[in-house]
């Protein structure tokens, strides 16, 4: 396997999907090893630094990439294994932006309340014990909390020459913040432009499901990833796999329409998996399937179906693909 590292300059951060030149082209099958800023692009480091203060709006996200995948064309479908998440940092940060976060007033749900206190929370690393230490601001509370590296973004150029913020999750990818996104997963995304045009981006070493104030523990991160693509089938919605499991990630406000999202394009699935109608697939979703939140904070909200493989026998997506990448995958770790 060609193996290409590429650790970005902040000049050559991609703040958007779509709209931005790739950086370089790689083969299916390339093995990419690469450095990838937190969401706040470093510029969140102690628990004096606040957003109001320290954060740029029009600069949050930064992606690394994008890159074009040669031979990729809209209707295909864009393959990415993620082999391993290494924390690039010895410290995380989480802080609370004014109105923003699933518990505040926001711009899209208009309060006369002020925006809450701002406070930032660092979290020590520990390497060899694979921790993150919170520690509460106004108590003597600390807690050693296991780390779970994932990344938070991960997306396509949009369709119809769509320009969109690194802060937004859509059928393209995106901002989705779900915590399946980690090493081990193999994730599907529609080609919408020639090459796909594909970055990532937001390490979180971990993050409770929903992310409730807005923030994760972000961090910088070491990524490595294959990539593959998969001619003439496409998802409409960003669908993944692991080991264990399939699931399907939606984007969309209100939150049950992310939820509507995700379900009727996981019954689509099993549909084509297992050669069933729309209605027996939507029975049998309705009884094996978990539907965890993703994140209730973004322009969009972002929820995910998922359907394990122990109780549905016969969920082999592309003739196995994930397996296979998980067995190329075994040499880079």
């Amino acid at each position: 396997m060609d193996v290409v590292e590429f650790r970005p300059e902040p000049s050559q951060y991609a703040w958007t999907f779509g709209g931005a030149a790739p950086v370089r082209e790689v083969e299916p099958g390339t093995v990419l090893r690469l450095w990838c800023d937190d969401a706040f692009a470093g510029r969140i480091r102690s628990v004096s630094d606040v957003a109001s203060a320290n954060l740029d709006p029009r600069f949050l996200n930064p992606q690394t990439g994008p890159f074009a995948v040669r031979g990729a064309e809209p209707g295909d479908t864009l393959v990415l294994h993620l082999v391993d998440l290494t924390p690039a940092r010895d410290w995380g940060a989480s802080t609370l932006v004014p109105f923003f976060g699933g518990l505040t007033g926001t711009d899209r749900t208009a309060l006369l309340n002020p925006p809450l206190e701002e406070r930032t929370w660092i979290y020590e690393v520990d390497r060899a014990r694979s921790t993150v230490t919170f520690v509460a601001g106004r108590s003597d509370l600390q807690l050693d909390l296991p780390l779970a590296p994932m990344l938070g973004t991960v997306g396509v150029a949009p369709a119809n020459r769509e320009v969109r913020s690194s802060l937004t999750p859509d059928a393209f990818g995106g901002n989705m913040d779900t915590p399946e996104m980690r090493a081990g997963t193999t994730c599907y995304l529609p080609v919408n432009e020639p090459g796909a045009i594909f970055s990532v981006g937001d390490g979180h070493y971990r993050q409770g499901e929903g992310e409730s104030c807005g923030t994760a523990v972000e961090g910088a991160m070491d990524v490595t990833l294959i990539v593959d693509l998969v001619k003439g089938t496409s998802p409409l919605w960003p669908r993944l796999e692991n080991d264990d499991e399939i699931a399907v990630v939606g984007s969309s406000r209100p939150l049950e329409d992310a939820w509507r999202i995700s379900q009727v394009e996981m019954i689509a699935w099993l549909g084509e998996l297992l050669g069933l109608d729309r209605l027996d697939a939507y029975q049998l979703l309705t009884q094996v399937s978990l539907a965890p939140l993703a994140n209730v904070v973004d322009t969009n909200y972002s929820a995910v179906t998922k359907v394990a493989k122990a109780l549905v026998p016969g969920l082999r997506p592309h003739d196995g693909l994930h397996a296979d990448l998980r067995a190329r995958a075994v040499s880079l770790i």
